[in-house]
């Protein structure tokens, strides 16, 4: 019988402090519970959540109300599933406010990310989900990455010339685990001979991490490939994937072809190339480990649900659309639908010895818009090109 959670977190909160943190501060040793056990744990996190945005969030309630959902029906893990989501594209829209549970006068960030469409996906958080959400990641970021030392290359510009960009929030919070970093998108160029001579230069200095989407890895192989180099990277070198495995264009990029030409031409191994998950519109990221599942975060539910009824679960291992419920967001409930297809596990440990669901990402939903920051970066760099060229 797992564990009553529901008490434990009372007495904490009774106590001042926040359940969450004691999660954060104990991930390795969550990810290595029973799934009986982490799911008695996330179901009494999301619960609180939910209570508190369906006390103070009136268009919210409004949902629930017209799904006939109430606090007292979620205190389990079997009723998450009843939890009413948010579709994605309600954070594109021109209202979205209305969304929020706390006032604008609570807000401490806004971020956004662009499709392919140009209407930014926009998202606010206040001083709480902004501490929670750093929290989860640095947590997150250290049980599967280890850094405290090394280089990091940023195949991406820097905070200070896209602020808001969702990506390079989340990829900059590495910079503060290692000794040194560069950001190599200057004004949507990017050249692949400096990033090569960095990783010369830093050799026996550093050990050299690469961050960044694929696409612009790729640009680093081409440009290997056609001088007839190949560099030996560190055998602690992380090459750490966000933002898709697909084009502006469309085009599809092979992972068995990353994996083996990154480890022909940049002298990695497959377990140094890890791929992330995660969506502006919340706060959660699933990362690889050395096995290629991707984890995601125990005080967070994945849920795959039938694409012809967004109401009911697919059944273990089987594609559907991936519904995320992250109860870190107090600013507004986290909650949403995507238009990303997946497939879960959670019926084994995995080989790399956590517990919990793991995440496969398929590809989008026919008919939805490719939109992230990779996207839109790489968008943005293809017009540059072209127009250089002319």
């Amino acid at each position: 019988m797992a564990y009553d959670y529901h008490g434990l977190f009372e007495e904490i909160r009774n106590a001042g402090l926040n359940p969450l943190g004691s999660v954060y501060t104990s991930l390795s040793e969550v990810f290595k519970l029973p799934v009986e056990e982490q799911r008695a744990l996330k179901a009494g996190i999301i619960a609180e959540n939910f209570r508190f945005h369906y006390e103070n969030n009136a268009y919210y309630r409004g949902l629930c109300e017209q799904q006939g959902v109430t606090p007292s029906d979620i205190r389990h893990y079997d009723d998450l599933i009843k939890i009413p989501l948010i579709p994605v594209s309600q954070f594109k829209r021109t209202d979205t406010q209305k969304l929020l549970t706390l006032g604008l006068d609570k807000i401490e960030v806004e971020m956004r990310s662009t499709g392919t469409s140009g209407i930014p996906s926009v998202t606010r958080r206040d001083s709480e989900t902004v501490t929670q959400g750093s929290l989860a990641l640095w947590a997150m970021y250290r049980e599967f990455f280890m850094f405290s030392s090394g280089a990091i290359l940023f195949l991406m510009p820097s905070p200070e010339e896209v602020l808001e960009m969702g990506m390079i929030r989340v990829s900059n919070m590495l910079a503060g685990l290692v000794d040194t970093g560069r950001f190599l998108v200057r004004k949507a160029r990017f050249e692949p001979q400096e990033t090569v001579a960095l990783l010369t230069e830093w050799e026996n200095e550093h050990i050299r991490h690469i961050v960044g989407p694929p696409f612009l890895v790729y640009k680093i192989v081409r440009y290997l490939k056609k001088q007839n180099i190949h560099l030996r990277l560190d055998r602690e070198t992380l090459i750490i994937n966000l933002g898709g495995w697909k084009r502006f264009s469309g085009e599809a990029i092979s992972r068995e072809e990353y994996n083996r030409e990154c480890a022909e031409y940049l002298g990695v191994k497959p377990d140094q190339i890890r791929d992330m998950y995660g969506l502006i519109e919340g706060n959660a990221v699933a990362i690889e480990c050395d096995h290629h599942w991707k984890h995601v975060p125990p005080w967070v539910h994945f849920s795959v649900r039938e694409i012809e009824d967004f109401s009911k679960e697919v059944t273990n291992g089987r594609r559907g659309v991936l519904a995320i419920i992250d109860p870190t967001c107090l600013s507004y409930p986290a909650y949403i639908l995507t238009e990303d297809v997946a497939e879960l596990n959670v019926t084994s440990s995995c080989p790399c010895g956590r517990n919990g669901q793991r995440v496969n990402i398929i590809g989008r939903l026919t008919g939805s818009e490719l939109g992230c920051c990779a996207i839109n970066l790489d968008k943005a760099m293809d017009v540059r090109e072209k127009a250089s060229i002319t």
